[in-house]
């Protein structure tokens, strides 16, 4: 099977995104024809979310049969309520007898600070990106719930750079496949692992050289904390980000186990997301299981997160400036003239 290091190569996913490029918000949905096994794990303190304490192994719901990641803040929980519309529409959904009631989880990330604040995902939003959900390759950036994504924002959103969605797969032996979406709106910096080098994060300047590894470009948000004017400006820092996602699989595992796997996930956040889970952030990541492949738990868990890793890299490496935000591409556009 040829991978395309996204989502989809999972299969029996659908996924939709809607943006407004005015306002820089968004929606990204994922749809579970035949529903999906699902777990969660959330870390940061500051997290909006919905549906998600039934995702836990001792409660009754088995399935979910949508997803929700949204921009907005709280605002943008509304979203799933589209999408609940959309999938009752197609009898998708929870048999409860004299209804079917579609069970949708949703995280939202705050992208109140750039574009327009007084306009967030909808119902309606929602209920168009469901309508748009397929298995055709997704856009990574700044498109769906990545739309208005930033990241490294110790001195606020005036400091901090763009970001946005990304994905990234890995196949198995036995055909097992693991996959991850993330949408990147972390406080603190991005960190290539491989040359440990900040790539995305809170600047310090705002012209003079810009190019990858110059680090009189970037504060070091974890450096500025630990020191006297860095604990003054946490005191004023406010919680708006959160890194959101969702990491797939075609193994068959129970509640248990992909609850499990939501947890490893988090590894990968905070591999390459310094500092990672503050008490800025509503890091929140799902897990779903959508075949019958044999495997191990344990290695779907370490491989999740990997993907996780690579997805949000691949969400800093392509987001374009926007918002009055440099990027990523700004610096190595920068850095190979």
């Amino acid at each position: 099977m040829t991978l395309h290091d996204s989502i989809l190569d999972v299969p029996g996913i659908l996924v939709g995104q809607v943006e407004d490029a005015n306002a820089l918000t968004g929606v990204s949905v994922m749809i579970f024809p035949k529903g999906s096994t699902a777990g969660v794990d959330q870390r940061g303190g500051a997290p909006g979310t919905r549906e998600t304490d039934l995702l836990y192994p001792m409660h009754l719901v088995e399935k979910i049969h949508g997803l929700v990641l949204s921009g907005g803040s709280a605002y943008g929980l509304d979203a799933a309520s589209g999408v609940m519309k959309w999938l009752e529409e197609h009898g998708i959904g929870f048999q409860t007898g004299p209804a079917i009631v579609p069970i949708v989880p949703a995280a939202v990330i705050y992208d109140l600070g750039l574009g327009d604040p007084k306009v967030r995902p909808s119902a309606d939003m929602g209920y168009l990106a469901a309508s748009l959900a397929s298995n055709i390759p997704i856009q990574s950036g700044c498109f769906g719930a990545g739309c208005g994504a930033s990241v490294g924002k110790l001195f606020g959103t005036a400091g901090a750079m763009k970001s946005g969605v990304g994905s990234a797969s890995v196949q198995l032996s036995g055909g097992v496949i693991v996959a991850a979406l993330m949408v990147v709106n972390a406080f603190g910096d991005i960190v290539d692992p491989a040359s440990q080098n900040i790539i995305a994060g809170t600047r310090t300047i705002e012209k003079g050289p810009v190019s990858l590894g110059n680090e009189a470009y970037f504060a070091n948000t974890q450096s500025m904390m630990g020191t006297m004017i860095g604990t003054a400006i946490l005191k004023f820092a406010g919680s708006q980000n959160t890194v959101i996602g969702v990491v797939a699989t075609n193994a068959n595992l129970n509640k248990v186990e992909i609850n499990k796997v939501a947890q490893m996930s988090q590894d990968g956040l905070a591999r390459v997301i310094r500092p990672a889970h503050t008490m800025f952030d509503g890091d929140t990541m799902f897990a779903v299981s959508t075949g019958k492949k044999i495997a191990d738990v344990n290695t779907i868990g370490a491989f999740a997160a990997n993907v996780v890793e690579r997805a949000i890299l691949n969400g800093v490496r392509s987001a374009n400036p926007l918002g009055g935000l440099p990027s990523f591409q700004d610096l190595s556009a920068t850095s190979t003239k």
